[in-house]
């Protein structure tokens, strides 16, 4: 009897670490997103996370009769990254992500995680600065 306990035990413990693996770690699509940055800013009651929000070009209609913009509200767990973002709000980027199917209260409020920056363009001028 403690035997077949042992393995109901075991069987269970690793379907956990498998769900936990999948739902916050297993990385479910990664890619690029072009846009305006809008703000990033460093929030959190307990964990301090970078937060940010690029507004893509188009417009998209959720109900009759109204016109909103494509919004994709990411996390920054680079500081780097992140102090970039904040020191060049209102510039276009190209900026690299993965996405998570849950959230972790470290990594940030989002499903989204930007990594990198990998391209950097002066909406006025048209330059690419980085």
């Amino acid at each position: 009897m403690k035997k077949i306990l042992r393995i109901i035990l075991l069987l269970f413990i690793a379907g956990l670490a498998i769900f936990i693996y999948v739902r916050y770690y297993f990385v479910l699509g990664e890619g690029v997103k072009s846009g305006e940055l809008n703000y990033c800013v460093k929030k959190g009651y307990i964990f301090k996370t970078y937060e940010g929000k690029l507004i893509q070009t188009g417009i998209r209609s959720l109900s009759p009769n109204t016109i909103q913009s494509y919004d994709f509200e990411f996390s920054v767990t680079n500081e780097d990254v992140a102090k970039t973002l904040m020191a060049n709000s209102g510039m276009e980027f190209d900026l690299y992500y993965k996405e998570y199917k849950g959230v972790l209260p470290w990594r940030g409020f989002n499903r989204y995680i930007v990594d990198s920056i990998v391209a950097m363009k002066d909406p006025r001028t048209g330059r690419i600065v980085k």
